[in-house]
């Protein structure tokens, strides 16, 4: 796939509005082939290498193939399961991505992060160690690869709060998120994951729909909110609200 190499569009110039009644019922597919014709350079996916973030992956580098790979930007939060990691490394080798590994400022180890901040600093201070170890990390990360759109894997039935999440919105910096799942179940993205053999995190098969750090994720009871097992113990705090 060939396209222009630089941005078509500007993020503030979209009526986002009509863009969005366009592509409310259309494939992740179509959406993500609009965002890398009009958005060719200066895209960004972001992902936590959960299943759909692995769905996306797989449509830009192996259905897509724009010219220049749109690189995927991971959180190295220091708190992953090993899991994750090892499917990191695995999608990195298999996909060739251009990965971004963007980590916390000063600490390279979780016993270094623990020695910093204190031990088990979300239990004392959960929106800090958010701060820490994903708001900072993703804007630095958005900032510093110039980002003027950038790619999620959000889905409106993840949870009540993202039932009105619209498909292309803009984030407090005005750069142009877009959320090519926002009109698709789970059973969609598992749908299309067994049809195209993509690779997932085995802990999906083990009660976990949605997997962040290991010391705040659980497994979920069968017709729970996917993402009630995030953030456990924080009074139901789901982590949309550190989704910007």
């Amino acid at each position: 796939m060939t396209q222009s190499t630089e941005p078509l569009v500007q993020p503030a110039s979209l009526d986002l509005r009509k863009l969005n009644q366009k592509f409310e019922k259309a494939h992740p597919k179509d959406i993500l082939t609009w965002c890398v014709v009009n958005i060719p350079t200066r895209l960004v996916q972001t992902s936590a290498f959960n299943v759909d973030d692995m769905l996306i992956t797989d449509l830009l580098y192996r259905a897509l193939k724009p010219a220049q790979p749109v690189p995927v930007l991971f959180l190295e939060t220091l708190h992953h399961f090993p899991q994750t990691l090892e499917l990191v490394a695995r999608a990195k080798a298999i996909y060739q991505l251009d990965l971004k590994v963007y980590k916390i400022k000063g600490v390279k180890t979780r016993e270094a992060f623990a020695a910093r901040y204190g031990e088990a600093l979300w239990e004392k201070d959960i929106e800090r160690f958010a701060q820490l170890t994903k708001i900072e990390p993703l804007q630095r990360g958005l900032k510093e690869l110039g980002a003027i759109a950038w790619i999620t894997g959000c889905r409106r039935d993840q949870t009540t709060a993202r039932k009105d999440m619209p498909i292309f919105e803009l984030d407090q910096q005005q750069r142009l998120k877009v959320n090519p799942l926002a009109n698709w179940e789970r059973k969609e993205t598992w749908a299309y994951v067994f049809e195209h053999d993509v690779i997932y995190n085995p802990l999906h098969d083990q009660g976990y729909p949605s997997i962040g750090d290991e010391p705040l994720t659980r497994p979920v009871r069968d017709g729970a909110d996917e993402r009630a097992g995030r953030w456990r113990g924080m009074d139901g705090k789901s982590g949309s609200g550190f989704h910007f």
